[in-house]
């Protein structure tokens, strides 16, 4: 996973945060459901490229040789 990949996941997510919280506050019902799909998507894309990684042999673990 590239740096830039993991920054648009993230900014993703956050966006989404963001947007439903402002609907919360403004007790806009569509504002919140667009947040909480955003930041659904952009968790999902995370776990995708975190098990991509994991398949690449990139992950967190160490090879054993």
């Amino acid at each position: 996973m590239s740096f830039a990949d993991k920054f648009r996941d993230k900014a993703q997510v956050l966006r989404g945060r963001v947007k439903r919280n402002t609907g919360e506050v403004t007790g806009n019902r569509r504002l919140q459901a667009e947040g909480s799909a955003d930041e659904v998507m952009g968790n999902l894309k995370q776990a995708g490229e975190k098990v991509k990684d994991a398949f690449r042999g990139r992950g967190n673990r160490r090879r054993r040789y």
